[in-house]
């Protein structure tokens, strides 16, 4: 083969493989920006701390955590409270201090308040003791005390998603329990791990 074709023949070859990588990239590069255009799961997540800041105005609120991170929350006038002096939203008012659970969900660099648990004396009531039992499907979780006790509470809606993502779903383990007496059953809105 002469010199002449050679570099002919390298010149289709090249371009043959150049259009092949051309167009294995052309097919992987929409899926991969269909990936990027799709919204990221949101699984709901909560966050125990004391509530430093209401903004009615602004429908902001802001907690902060036991390290002393502050979170900046929005929230909308559906926000539903469990433990307050008042119903939604009024029921912020004079919670400076005060420990609360936000469940929240986070889109991109936001954070929005669904729901605020108040803890303490006016609030929820807690107890602790290692988790026997979690049924997600009929929302119930089996708790076993210290006195060896064992009791089934019924657990939100809320608090039995929130259970799915954290080590504190795991059977065995130590947490404390934040429920509330609802028509003659303790409803567990929210559980964490003791460390």
């Amino acid at each position: 083969m002469s010199r002449s074709k050679q570099d002919a023949h390298h010149r289709v070859a090249a371009g043959v493989g150049c259009a092949a990588v051309a167009a294995g990239l052309f097919l992987f590069l929409p899926r991969a920006a269909d990936a990027q255009n799709r919204p990221p799961l949101q699984e709901p997540i909560a966050l125990e701390g004391t509530m430093k800041q209401f903004y009615r105005g602004a429908n902001v609120v802001i907690v902060t955590t036991m390290d002393g991170v502050e979170h900046v929350y929005q929230f909308t006038k559906n926000l539903i409270v469990h433990g307050g002096k008042k119903p939604g939203v009024d029921a912020l008012e004079g919670l400076r201090d005060t420990t609360v659970v936000i469940h929240y969900k986070a889109s991109g660099a936001d954070a929005a308040a669904e729901e605020i648990d108040v803890l303490g004396e006016e609030g929820l009531k807690i107890s602790e003791g290692v988790v026997t039992d979690i049924d997600r499907g009929k929302k119930e979780i089996t708790i076993t005390y210290a006195n060896g006790k064992t009791e089934t509470l019924q657990m939100t809606k809320r608090a039995a998603a929130e259970s799915g993502a954290g080590e504190e779903s795991s059977e065995g383990a130590h947490i404390v329990v934040y429920y509330a007496d609802e028509s003659g059953r303790k409803v567990a809105h929210y559980f964490r791990k003791v460390s």
